[in-house]
């Protein structure tokens, strides 16, 4: 009963820290659930709470949608996602692992260093940032940061930037969910889970969008991307430490 607490506080915790740092919570949720469950039975958790996390946002920021940068960050990140969660059936589950502590790491290294990092607001970064956010969120169970760093180029309220991230995210998620399901990534023992992640990603939001409103988000990104940095150079200890 604890560790199913822990679980479901954990989720919620990094259900407000996702809509605070604007880059979803599974940044923080894929890694943090591998201290609870295997990384395939992760990956498909992470969907599904996706699911209802995007809903959830959709519900109290979607009628700020930009919908012309839908368009071009959805269309080839819903086809490249379904290519990134193939992958996860043909290679092994450490390599996956692996690149997943990787990508954090230099995520949070780079975003660090450079704070005022953005790719230019063009049709083509829009594009293939979105086909490569979705074949990662496939493969690792997370890409929104890539997809973030271009959107900002676009220089988007918070309110649009929250929507139309979400509304994107819905595509690739669902998508991505079909996949691991059919690959029982998710299985029927896991459906009690169900109700507790819709009411999570709707309470984590709606927290989330109340601090949004209140803190800087200059100060706060730096913490979360130490957070993030942390939890990926753990990961990329334990891996690296696997295989050697």
């Amino acid at each position: 009963m604890l560790t199913t607490i822990l679980f479901f506080l954990a989720a919620l915790i990094c259900e407000i820290l996702g809509t605070l740092g604007g880059f979803g919570s599974s940044v923080f949720f894929v890694p943090v659930a591998q201290f609870f469950y295997s990384f395939q039975l992760v990956l498909g958790i992470t969907s599904l709470l996706h699911v209802f996390s995007n809903i959830s946002k959709l519900l109290l920021f979607g009628k700020h949608i930009n919908y012309r940068l839908m368009y071009f960050y959805g269309v080839p990140g819903v086809l490249l996602v379904l290519a990134g969660a193939y992958f996860t059936t043909q290679v092994k589950l450490e390599f996956a692992q692996l690149a997943l502590g990787i990508f954090l790491v230099l995520f949070s290294i780079v975003l660090l260093y450079y704070d005022n990092l953005k790719l230019k607001a063009t049709q083509g970064s829009a594009v293939i940032s979105g086909g490569l956010a979705g074949l990662i969120a496939g493969f690792c169970g997370t890409g929104g940061a890539i997809r973030g760093i271009s959107m900002a180029a676009f220089a988007l309220p918070k309110s649009v930037f929250v929507a139309t991230s979400a509304a994107i995210d819905l595509g690739i998620d669902v998508s991505r969910s079909i996949v691991y399901v059919q690959h029982n990534y998710f299985t029927r023992d896991l459906l009690w889970m169900l109700p507790y992640l819709m009411v999570i990603s709707y309470v984590g939001s709606y927290i989330g969008k109340k601090w949004l409103e209140r803190i800087p988000e200059a100060t706060f990104r730096k913490v979360v991307l130490l957070l993030v940095l942390s939890v990926g150079s753990v990961i990329l200890y334990q891996e690296i430490s696997l295989l050697l």
